[in-house]
C-alpha cells in the first residue's frame, strides 16, 4: 500500500487552484527558495504517512462547499519527488469524480524514458498543472533557488506539448525579478506555451520568516519590501502580452 509522507492539510483553500481547494502539502524539496514560506517542508521526514483513501474521505467531507469548480489541490515542498503517490492519489480522486490541481515547480522533470513513464501517468489524472516559475534567467535562478531552471522551463514545454492546462505563476521580488527586462523575457516564454489559462503574479511577502527563525536558518531577504501595487499591475500587463489564449 503506497502511503504519501505529508506535511499539511488546509481545508478551505481559496488560491490554489480553481474554486475551493482541499490542498494537501507533501514533503521535500530540493530546492531552497530564498523566500520559500514553507522551510519546513524540505526535508523527505518518513511521518504523518497516509494512504490516498484517507486523504479522499477527509477531504470529502468538505465536498459540498467545493460547487462546480473546486476539488483538491496538491501542493508542497515538490509533490513531484513522491510522484508513485501522487499517480494513487490521483486516478482514486478521478474515479471519485473530484477535481485534481498539482502545484509544482517543476524541479524533478527529465526527458528519461523511466520519468516520463510515471509522469505520463499522472498527467491522465490530473486536470490543472500549476507551474511556479521563479526566474528566466538560468544563473540568477540558481541563486535565488539553488537549482538552474532548464528542467522546470523544459516542464512547461512538455506539458504544454501534452495539452495539459497550465496555471503560470511568479513571485514577483523587487530585488530579484523586477525589471521590465526580465519580464519580457518571461512574457516570451510563456507565449510559446499553448496551453496557459492563467498568469498569476505573486507579490514577495516576508510572512514565512518566522519558520527560519525557528528552524535556525538564515534568512537574507529580511529587507526585502513587497513590490508595490503599480508594479505588480505592470508585471501582469508585460507577462500577458504575449499569451496565446
Amino acid at each position: 500500500m503506497i502511503k504519501g509522507a505529508i506535511h499539511s492539510t488546509e481545508s478551505f483553500g481559496s488560491v490554489d487552484g480553481p474554486g475551493i481547494r482541499y490542498i494537501i502539502f507533501l514533503r521535500g524539496c530540493y530546492m531552497r527558495c530564498r523566500y520559500c514560506h514553507n522551510p519546513d517542508t524540505w526535508e523527505m521526514k518518513q511521518e504523518n504517512l497516509r494512504t490516498a483513501d484517507e486523504l479522499l474521505d477527509e477531504a470529502e467531507r468538505y465536498r459540498s462547499y467545493w460547487g462546480k469548480r473546486g476539488g483538491i489541490t496538491v501542493s508542497g515542498g515538490e509533490p513531484l519527488l513522491q510522484i508513485d503517490f501522487l499517480i494513487d492519489l490521483f486516478t482514486k480522486a478521478k474515479a471519485r469524480g473530484i477535481h485534481t490541481t498539482l502545484d509544482t515547480c517543476g524541479q524533478p522533470f527529465k526527458r528519461t524514458e523511466a520519468f516520463l513513464e510515471k509522469f505520463d501517468a499522472l498527467l491522465k489524472v490530473t486536470d490543472l498543472v500549476m507551474l511556479d516559475v521563479k526566474h528566466i534567467r538560468s544563473e540568477a535562478h540558481k541563486s535565488l533557488t539553488g537549482h538552474t531552471n532548464e528542467a522546470i522551463l523544459d516542464c512547461g514545454r512538455y506539458l504544454s506539448e501534452q495539452g495539459v492546462p497550465l496555471w503560470i505563476r511568479h513571485v514577483l521580488v523587487s530585488s530579484l525579478n523586477d525589471s521590465d527586462e526580465l519580464l519580457h523575457e518571461l512574457a516570451q516564454y510563456i507565449g510559446t506555451l499553448r496551453t496557459v489559462e492563467k498568469i498569476e503574479v505573486l507579490p514577495y511577502h516576508a510572512l514565512g520568516v518566522h519558520k527560519w527563525e525557528v528552524l535556525g536558518l538564515p534568512y537574507t531577504l529580511k529587507d526585502e519590501m513587497p513590490p508595490s501595487a503599480e508594479r505588480v499591475a505592470n508585471a501582469e500587463t508585460i507577462l500577458r502580452s504575449q499569451w496565446q489564449r
